[in-house]
């Protein structure tokens, strides 16, 4: 009985589904989706390698073939080919393989280009269907091997170089501080670690008489004379400085005080000047006392945190040592223990280096990479500036102590690099034998230190080139290659700018202190060594890298 209750009532719904006032609903025939039809098959200069295409002619041809013939007609406006700007390029497109495949051929492309070949949906076929879904084909063109530049002798390349990217110094150093400015975009912020690469490039250029010795030592004095009354923390200068006031500029929020790191960079650059402004005059003695006045100012022990085992990077007057990073090897900061151990007025014992940077010998490495055994430091040796800041005024060769032969490491280090990028890896359009070196610079949308460990595809001219006294063969390539092949896409005002990426063609078109100052410093030294001279010349110098066991015929 409960069985046929229930019957009815389905009945009875479905009766009722069935009529509404007494009448039948129209029956609403099922949608029909458009017909489409598909893409098949693409092929650039006849290869197929997926919707993404390196190191193409100037005048590539796409065939693109799809499943159904199609209009002709329909092609403008749902075929476009631009660059990454959206600029429009133009092409001739005809049809073949029974109308289903589309050849476009392109008028001339600009070399070093990145183009994309857009067909939309609304592309018709000849029965008036539409494409199922669009396409995108990446076309970057290769680079165009011609010189840009006239060729001139490898020396005279050097120089020009070295005078060019001498300019960022000079002619854009900031006008009340005299400091150098942190990059070409930066306004009054003026950067200690960077100023002290500057006035290395300083003596460099008065030396190759880019400069007198006259105005040169003017521009001295007036850093010197800002340096005097600017900001400092226990003796130490902030990363970054108001260029007309001496003010501190934070880095971050509680990187508001002394950058012991920074100050050693600056501290070197003052040494190397005072070793050269040599004159018994008095404006030359004047300028020597005041860089030992600054100098003697650092309170480096201080920076041991308590008298503790290992130096600190920072310290703030509102944040203390909330930032908390030890200064440990293998990385730029040699020359901060080399600089604290120098000091005449707070020094640093040696068991502070051997405890606190070399880490009791944890900082060795000794694997091979690529071929080359590395003494210190990282898997695959690291950013390149590893070997270049420390070593702008430190000589590496014959230097040695108990934990590594320098001049070995260096020149380990940076033949890594350069392996890695003719090896690659990864496959980066561009790396090669004349186009490598991966360290700490701009990269699309920010900043990283690229490395073989960390590898975006990003090229820093800076890492080749102020290498060249370890490297001066595959350097001297690189020079070569980024100033003839990639001409002014790399070349500007100040030298090179600060980094390239061929895979994305991308060009920064900044320059940086700390990148520009190393390629004049280094090149000097691999000419002349005079920075090193100079550097290694300094009897407090001597005394404190003997004192940490370090052994060279330059001490």
């Amino acid at each position: 009985m409960k069985n046929i209750q229930i019957y009815t009532l389905i009945f009875s719904l479905l009766l009722f589904a069935c009529k509404k006032g007494g009448t039948s609903d129209p029956v609403i025939d099922p949608v029909i989706p458009p017909a489409t039809y598909a893409f098949s098959d693409l092929k650039v200069n006849g290869t197929f390698s997926g919707f993404t295409y390196y190191g193409l002619n100037n005048n590539p041809v796409v065939k693109i073939t799809f499943s159904s013939p199609i209009n002709i007609s329909s092609v403008s406006g749902n075929i476009t080919l631009t660059d990454a700007a959206g600029n429009a390029a133009t092409y001739t497109p005809t049809l073949e393989n029974n109308d289903n495949t589309v050849v476009i051929t392109t008028s001339t492309l600009q070399p070093i280009t990145k183009y994309i070949l857009t067909v939309n949906t609304g592309l018709l076929s000849k029965t008036g269907n539409k494409l199922q879904t669009s396409i995108a084909v990446n076309l970057i063109t290769a680079v165009d091997d011609t010189d840009k530049f006239p060729r001139i002798t490898d020396d005279e390349l050097l120089t020009l170089v070295q005078k060019q990217t001498f300019k960022y110094f000079w002619d854009f150093g900031h006008p009340t501080s005299g400091l150098a400015r942190e990059r070409n975009t930066s306004g009054n912020t003026v950067t200690s670690g960077g100023s002290g690469f500057g006035i290395m490039a300083l003596v460099s250029g008065i030396s190759r008489n880019f400069i007198s010795r006259a105005d040169g030592l003017a521009r001295m004095q007036k850093i010197v004379a800002f340096l005097k009354t600017a900001e400092r923390f226990h003796g130490a200068y902030p990363h970054w400085l108001d260029g007309n006031t001496g003010k501190v500029i934070p880095f971050s929020t509680k990187d508001n005080g002394g950058d012991l790191v920074e100050t050693s960079f600056l501290m070197a650059g003052l040494i190397t000047a005072r070793q050269y402004f040599n004159g018994t005059n008095a404006n030359e003695t004047a300028l020597r006392n005041d860089i030992n006045t600054i100098y003697n100012g650092v309170e480096w022990s201080w920076y041991r945190k308590d008298n503790g085992t290992t130096l600190y990077w920072h310290w703030s007057p509102n944040y203390n040592w909330d930032m908390n990073l030890p200064i440990k090897g293998w990385n730029e900061c040699l020359i901060t223990y080399v600089m604290a151990a120098s000091s005449p007025t707070f020094s640093i014992p040696k068991s502070v280096y051997d405890t606190g940077w070399a880490q009791n010998g944890a900082m060795k490495n000794g694997n091979t990479y690529y071929g080359v055994q590395l003494p210190l430091g990282t898997a695959n040796g690291g950013p390149l500036f590893f070997s270049h800041y420390s070593f702008l005024g430190i000589n590496p060769n014959g230097l040695s102590d108990a934990f590594a032969n320098y001049e070995t490491q260096t020149k380990a280090h940076t033949l890594i690099n350069y392996n890695y990028c003719k090896a690659n890896p990864l496959g980066n359009y561009g790396y090669s034998e004349n186009c490598w070196g991966l360290t700490a610079s701009d990269i699309q949308g920010g900043y990283t230190a690229s490395s073989p460990n960390n590898d975006g595809g990003t090229i820093a001219p800076t890492a080749a080139l102020s290498s060249m006294p370890y490297t001066p063969t595959e350097s001297m390539q690189a020079m070569k290659y980024f100033y003839y092949k990639l001409g002014n896409k790399t070349w500007g005002e100040y030298g090179f700018y600060d980094a390239f990426s061929l895979k994305d063609q991308w060009f920064a078109t900044s320059t940086l202190a700390i990148d520009q100052g190393p390629i004049i410093v280094m090149i000097e030294n691999y000419r002349t060594k005079l920075i090193w001279n100079l550097f290694m010349s300094a009897p407090e110098i001597k005394s404190g890298m003997r004192n940490l066991g370090f052994s060279s015929p330059n001490l």
